[in-house]
């Protein structure tokens, strides 16, 4: 697959030490592209839950088959049972990903989902593959316990109607920009603000999309997330030529009832 993509192994190691870059993977160092143990091919367990986020946000599809338990090839002549025992045994897995080598020893970074929660718990180096599997589960059971996942406010969701100067509508529905949330201890809700900045006077002319404000969400006094707030609809600026098409279109309905 290297050689396909890039020509050359060499070409395709290089591009990915330059992906684990632009995903901030700093302690990582590709040498090969198979995985087998060699001098200064290195990387961190912080670095593999960077690289599993990466791949579970932008490459969800991949579900489909880490969360397969069993499975056959050549008409049930051979069998696949899936190397990560967390698939059958801990609930809520979706993988992600085993690896063994003589050096590495036993590795395993782990994605689980719980009431909307999402978590990647990632193990190096145990000693045996029981060992592996039963500290990630310790992990993943300490996130679940211990922390939640808090929507602030989801895309598109309708704050307020709000009046508009000079436009051929009167109002415009304003609407969050973009999904907010935060990944928070348990119970810390109850501490969240939010502040709202809105502009006094929206006049027409205005875009759909167009920012008027935005929403500032602060944990303890610290800021935890914000998102603008935007016109829902276009709107026109009031001219004669608008208030003549407005008013012979209310007449031309009127007539048509």
């Amino acid at each position: 697959m290297a050689e396909y993509l890039c020509g050359s192994q060499e070409a395709f190691v290089q591009k990915m030490n330059e992906k684990a870059k632009e995903l901030g993977m700093n302690d990582t160092t590709f040498k090969n592209c198979h995985g087998i143990d060699e001098d200064g091919h290195v990387t961190s367990a912080y670095d593999i839950a960077l690289m599993s986020r990466e791949l579970l946000n932008n490459h969800p599809s991949i579900l489909n088959y880490t969360t397969i338990w069993m499975d056959t090839l050549r008409d049930g002549q051979s069998e696949l049972v899936n190397t990560n025992k967390l698939i059958r045994n801990y609930k809520g897995a979706t993988g992600l990903k085993t690896g063994s080598t003589s050096v590495a020893l036993y590795n395993l970074s782990a994605s689980a989902t719980r009431d909307g929660l999402s978590l990647i718990a990632v193990i190096m180096k145990a000693p045996s593959t029981k060992i592996r599997f039963s500290e990630t589960q310790k992990l993943l059971d300490y996130g679940f316990s211990n922390y939640e996942y808090k929507d602030l406010g989801t895309k598109g969701a309708v704050l307020t109607e709000a009046n508009i100067t000079k436009g051929v509508n009167s109002t415009v529905n304003l609407i969050l920009e973009s999904d907010v949330g935060i990944l928070i201890k348990k119970g810390e809700d109850k501490n969240i603000n939010q502040t709202i900045n809105m502009q006094e006077d929206i006049i027409a002319p205005i875009t759909a999309g167009q920012k008027v404000g935005e929403i500032i969400y602060t944990l303890n006094g610290e800021e935890i997330g914000r998102t603008n707030i935007v016109t829902e609809k276009s709107v026109e600026k009031k001219t004669f030529f608008s208030i003549a098409s407005y008013v012979y279109q209310k007449w031309f309905t009127m007539l048509r009832t």
